[in-house]
């Protein structure tokens, strides 16, 4: 059965995928109006301080919210979303009309992927993906990281738990509310939130996936803090930097490298459950993501000078993360591989 073929025959009816992009989206906002309301009232209140810490909200912090989200999600958003209209008309030969349709919600006129697969090579067209959703994700995530990871190496960990809490739930907050306000739209400027991020090979339930994915990340947001806290009690200052790695970092590179590996060279054999019109993953993807994963963690380990323990924990984080990577449903994996780090990493200190 040819590649073409065998996507047609599991692709879903439209219908059954509006209603679930309907699902989600009516879930997202349900979400987010309680994260809303338990911002505002942790920072009218004070109230949830023994939780998540203080939330003071003041012109500063709203500044540089904004200011964040303006650059990272709107500016950055807006320069990928040429990048990959650039990469989809030059590698995988997508005319403009092909292009407008990617680029549109897919909700509000017919979208088949079956048919863009019998004009397109699906191999090219999972390269343009991940380019496209890796390299929007590499370099705001890996940038965060590597200023989040020289600000705990120096700060005591307790205040860490708490240093940047306004801003992140904040932006959180307010990250979701644009991404569903412009999950219906069609014009070009629902594209500056949704073009490089959604894949083509998603089909309908492209902006249901991200959408599902900013969400849960939200949520991871809130976890870590309380989670955090308890990290600080069980690890000394010059140790919680290594933990903020193996739980965030590890987590990054893993689930960056499988989908580099899987569409470089991977045989996507492997169907999973997810929220896309097609769900599949590779052994190529799988091992990519371990052995690169693997090699962080040692890294990560070594260049802080600790213990044999402590290489088992990097190895342990390192199966962790190929595994969830592999059997969480599509579109959840972020929030699995974090947590199931952060209860790791919390395990090892108890």
């Amino acid at each position: 059965m040819s590649a073409v073929s065998a996507t047609a025959a599991v692709e879903p009816r439209e219908d059954d995928r509006l209603k679930t992009a309907k699902r989600i989206f009516t879930a997202g906002v349900s979400v987010n109006v309680a994260l809303t309301i338990f911002v505002v009232f942790a920072a009218a209140t004070g109230s949830a301080s023994s939780l998540v810490g203080s939330i003071t909200l003041n012109a500063q912090l709203v500044g540089r919210v904004l200011f964040g989200v303006v650059m990272f999600t709107v500016v950055w958003g807006c320069i990928w979303f040429g990048i990959k209209s650039l990469l989809l008309r030059k590698v995988a030969k997508f005319d403009t009309p092909e292009r407008r349709l990617v680029f549109s919600s897919r909700m509000a006129q017919p979208f088949s992927l079956s048919d863009l697969l019998a004009r397109h090579s699906e191999r090219k067209i999972r390269i343009v993906d991940m380019i496209g959703r890796r390299g929007r994700f590499m370099t705001i995530g890996f940038a965060a990281f590597f200023y989040l990871y020289g600000y705990v190496g120096k700060e005591h960990p307790e205040s860490f738990a708490t240093a940047f809490l306004s801003q992140s739930l904040l932006d959180a907050v307010l990250t979701n509310w644009l991404f569903i306000a412009f999950f219906y739209v069609d014009h070009w400027s629902g594209a500056l939130f949704y073009g490089a991020q959604t894949r083509v090979m998603d089909g309908v339930l492209a902006r249901a996936n991200c959408l599902l994915i900013v969400m849960l990340w939200s949520l991871f947001k809130f976890i870590l803090v309380p989670i955090g806290s308890q990290l600080a009690h069980l690890y000394s200052p010059d140790q919680f930097a290594t933990i903020f790695a193996l739980i965030w970092g590890s987590y990054m590179v893993t689930d960056t490298f499988s989908e580099v590996g899987g569409s470089l060279y991977g045989k996507q054999s492997i169907r999973v459950w997810g929220v896309g019109d097609v769900n599949r993953k590779s052994v190529g993807g799988t091992a990519t993501g371990f052995v690169c994963g693997l090699v962080f963690c040692l890294i990560v380990v070594a260049a802080n000078h600790l213990g044999p323990a402590w290489f088992g924990l990097a190895v342990v984080i390192a199966i962790s993360n190929s595994l969830l990577e592999l059997y969480s449903p599509r579109g959840t994996d972020d929030f699995t591989m974090a947590t199931a780090n952060a209860l790791i990493c919390w395990a090892f200190g108890v």
